[in-house]
């Protein structure tokens, strides 16, 4: 996923104000699936009714930047848990599980990572990983181990580890977190691979191979970063069937709708289909067993620092009020 450090259109928000909740009861509440979000550990200490609305309705968080490498060690050898233990230890107080991301991705990566030679940088990578699983062994349900190690037409994306470590930097990934972490669910994530194409192809063979070698990957995430400008993806249900069809879980990590502004009662429709027929995807096969969100309310979403044009991608609204979107999933 790619988002900004610092997280946040400037909102003035009333803490006192009353949130509203579904008459069906909170989004966890009509689903056996894990119903999550993306957390940032510096709202939940300044903003009260952000809290509220993340711990009424979900049972899963995933860190937004906080166990990201560029976060966790800028500077060689000097850590900074600060954020990630922050969202772990909010997570146990509060009876939610965590989805860890994510542990070796080319993107907020520090600059002297990219700058190390072929043996010392595999040598770094696995360090991390094994300091990173390892610190909170037993606390992550599941972990994105690798994260978008493909271009949209099926081939590697060129990214440090590829060039440097070929094609096996993907399964000793793996294999490190396993050792690091033997109880934690380990999945491969990326975007653009919702539905059949060049790219989930290759995803869907990469996991084969890695299957048939004995490697402990155990999922696949499908992150849904979409946008009403796009149609919607074709074959999206065939193909989360058919990574199940392998012995694997699929998890939807980082769902959000993209609305070109300005935002009309007829798009927020639109976005609500779009949402629903994730969310029924999903639940139309037994091995999708996660449906979590990038972010839950427009007053802290990614797109529009990076979708110039497009925003109001989230459930709820900045004042976090539920959008059709959410009535939708909650029916």
């Amino acid at each position: 996923m790619r988002t900004r450090l610092a997280a946040g259109i400037a909102v003035l928000v009333v803490l006192s104000q009353t949130v509203p909740a579904s008459a069906a009861g909170p989004l966890k509440s009509v689903t056996n699936r894990y119903v999550g979000s993306a957390v940032a550990a510096q709202h939940l200490t300044a903003e009260a009714d952000y809290k509220k609305v993340l711990t009424r309705e979900f049972d899963s968080v995933t860190p937004e930047n906080e166990m990201k490498w560029g976060v966790v060690e800028a500077v060689r050898g000097q850590y900074d848990w600060s954020g990630a233990d922050e969202i772990v230890k909010y997570a146990k107080k509060t009876g939610k599980s965590v989805r860890g991301h994510t542990l070796v991705w080319h993107s907020q990566l520090p600059d002297w990572v990219d700058d190390l030679e072929a043996a010392e940088l595999r040598d770094v990578v696995k360090d991390h990983i094994r300091t990173e699983a390892g610190r909170y062994r037993g606390k992550i349900r599941a972990w994105d181990v690798v994260n978008e190690a493909f271009n949209e037409d099926g081939t590697r994306r060129p990214t440090v580890f590829q060039e440097k470590l070929g094609d096996r930097y993907i399964a000793d990934a793996f294999r490190w977190a396993h050792a690091a972490d033997p109880r934690a669910k380990l999945y491969i994530n990326d975007y653009n691979v919702e539905g059949l194409n060049p790219k989930s192809d290759a995803v869907y063979e990469l996991v084969k191979s890695l299957k048939r070698q004995g490697v402990p990957i155990h999922g696949v995430g499908i992150q849904a970063h979409l946008s009403l400008m796009y149609g919607f993806p074709a074959g999206v249900k065939e193909n989360i069937a058919r990574f199940a069809a392998l012995g694997l879980d699929v998890a939807i990590t980082e769902a959000d709708v993209r609305i070109p502004l300005p935002v009309t009662p007829e798009k927020l429709e639109a976005q609500a289909d779009y949402f629903e027929q994730v969310w029924d995807a999903c639940h139309s096969v037994r091995r999708c067993v996660e449906f979590t969100t990038w972010g839950f309310t427009d007053r802290h979403s990614w797109v529009p620092d990076v979708f110039p044009g497009e925003g109001a991608a989230c459930l709820f609204d900045e004042n976090l009020r539920p959008k059709p979107a959410y009535t939708r999933l909650n029916s």
